[in-house]
Formats: structure tokens, C-alpha cells, sequence
């Protein structure tokens, strides 16, 4: 019996430790790329951290980015990114799913490809090209706009349409894995349920809210949150596209980080808005688990 017990628990043990094993390689690129700079990020945050100093300033750092307009600006920037953008990428990713669901399978496949596109291409590529769109003298957004009557417009150059400009170009390239997530969704939902209620006479959009919507809450929470991280880090295509101006319109803390720590060389600085950051998204993010997360079965 005592050897049975024995022999078990060695098999027990050597599969805790094959377990770990395996997740050693993954395990240890996290810590070292992604925790480790993280705290050392935080414990930057605590000094006047430049080429030439290093010196323990407490929170200083962080009082005095509370009261930079131009950090304020950014974060007000990012959030209507954020506000803006994800509600847009939701609405848009559930219309054309629920549409691309209804064709064939060759039809759907094909529309998956294209949606996709863009999420798996270079981001640097994406932006060369709607930099040609938005240029203000060969543009083929000015031309169009001209078909109408209407005067080129420096998208990019104006502190009214810049900001709208870089969130269509956001709204495109995040728009791809929700509809394919949403498709896959929507393939999951039992039809019974569906021609149930259409025997009893509900409207499609009864059967929207009633039915596909909440089938839908796990992938519209793993979207929505994912998307609203991703935006909060917007950065490539601020610094491509417009470098944060005119006049910090389009500036993200994200950009800001960069800018004080590769442009400006103040790395203490540049910590403090990286964990303001990431104490705005772990609350955002929280409150999404909260109210989301409780229609969500685990």
C-alpha cells in the first residue's frame, strides 16, 4: 500500500515538474521582458532620472505631471481615442459579422481575408498609405472632397480634423480580429433559439437583444477590453503620421513617454506617465470585468 502511495506521488511530482518545465521558456520571457521593466519602470518613476542624474525626488515626478498641460492634453487626447474609438469598433465589427455570417462559405471566408488584412499587416505600411490619402495636395481624399466643391483640407495639419483623422486610421486597423472573433461567436449560437423566436413573432432586433447579444458577452469582453488597452497604447501611428501635433492635438501619453524619454532624455518623467497609464487601464479595465464580466459564464 505504502508503495502505491509513494509510487503515485511520484508520478504527481514528476508531472509538476514536466509542467513547469514547459512553461519555463514563456515563464522566463515574461519576467524578463515584461515584469522586470515594469518594476524597474515604477521604481524609475522615484528619481530625476536623466544622462546626468540620478537623483531620489519622491513624487515629484508625478505632482508635477498632474499639473503639465501638456500631459493633461495628451491624457484628455487618449481618452477621446479611447471613447471614441471603441464604441465605433463594437457597433462597426457586430454589423459586418452578423452580415458576413449570413453568405456562404466562400463569400465569408473572402470578407474574413480582407478584414483581417490589416491586422496582420505592417503598421508602418498601413500609415505610409493613409499618409498619401490625407496629403494635402495629391490626397485622394482632397480629390474627392474637390469632386464636391470642396477646398483641400490639411487633415493632418489642422488641430480640428487631425485627431478625427488618426481615429479612422485606428478604427481600421482594429477592426479585424473582432469580426473574425465575432464571426467564429455567432457560429456557436444555437439556431433553435433563433427560429424559436421567430415562430413566436420577435423582430430581428428582438432577437438581437435577447438572444445574440448575450450569447455574445464573453467575446464582447475579451473585444472590448483588449481593444481599449491597445487604444490607451496608441502609438505608432501618432508618431508617423503627426508626431503629436499641431500644437499636441494628436499627442497620447503614449507618445508623451516616448518624447520625454528618447526626445527629451527625462526617463524619471517618462516612468511616471507610463504608471499613470497603467493605473488608468487596470481601473478601466476592472470596472469592465465588473459590469461586463457578470453576464460572463466561467
Amino acid at each position: 500500500m505504502l508503495a502505491a502511495i509513494r509510487k503515485a506521488r511520484g508520478y504527481v511530482i514528476r508531472d509538476w515538474l514536466m509542467s513547469y518545465l514547459f512553461l519555463l521558456p514563456a515563464l522566463g520571457f515574461f519576467l524578463l521582458f515584461v515584469a522586470y521593466p515594469m518594476l524597474k519602470g515604477f521604481y524609475i518613476s522615484f528619481f530625476d532620472y536623466t544622462l546626468r542624474n540620478f537623483t531620489f525626488v519622491g513624487f515629484d515626478n508625478y505632482i508635477s505631471l498632474l499639473h503639465n498641460e501638456t500631459f493633461l492634453k495628451s491624457m484628455k487626447n487618449t481618452v477621446l481615442l479611447v471613447v471614441i474609438t471603441v464604441p465605433i469598433v463594437i457597433l462597426f465589427s457586430i454589423f459586418v459579422a452578423m452580415n458576413i455570417y449570413k453568405t456562404k462559405e466562400l463569400i465569408r471566408s473572402f470578407f474574413r481575408g480582407v478584414f483581417y488584412l490589416p491586422a496582420v499587416s505592417s503598421v508602418v505600411s498601413i500609415t505610409v498609405v493613409w499618409g498619401w490619402i490625407y496629403h494635402p495636395n495629391y490626397g485622394i481624399l482632397n480629390y474627392i472632397t474637390g469632386l464636391f466643391g470642396a477646398e483641400p483640407t490639411p487633415w493632418l495639419g489642422d488641430p480640428k480634423t487631425a485627431l478625427l483623422a488618426i481615429i479612422a486610421v485606428l478604427i481600421t486597423t482594429s477592426v479585424g480580429q473582432p469580426i473574425i472573433l465575432y464571426v467564429a461567436s455567432l457560429g456557436n449560437i444555437p439556431t433553435s433559439y433563433i427560429e424559436a423566436a421567430q415562430i413566436d413573432r420577435a423582430t430581428p432586433w428582438q432577437i438581437f437583444l435577447k438572444i445574440i447579444w448575450p450569447m455574445l458577452m464573453p467575446t464582447n469582453l475579451y473585444i472590448i477590453v483588449i481593444t481599449t488597452i491597445n487604444t490607451f497604447q496608441c502609438f505608432a501611428l501618432i508618431q508617423l503620421l503627426t508626431s503629436g501635433g499641431p500644437v499636441y492635438s494628436t499627442s497620447t501619453v503614449m507618445y508623451g513617454v516616448y518624447e520625454q524619454a528618447f526626445m527629451l532624455g527625462n526617463f524619471g518623467v517618462a516612468s511616471a506617465m507610463g504608471v499613470l497609464l497603467a493605473i488608468v487601464i487596470g481601473i478601466i479595465s476592472t470596472i469592465q470585468f465588473k459590469y461586463l464580466g457578470s453576464d460572463v459564464e466561467y
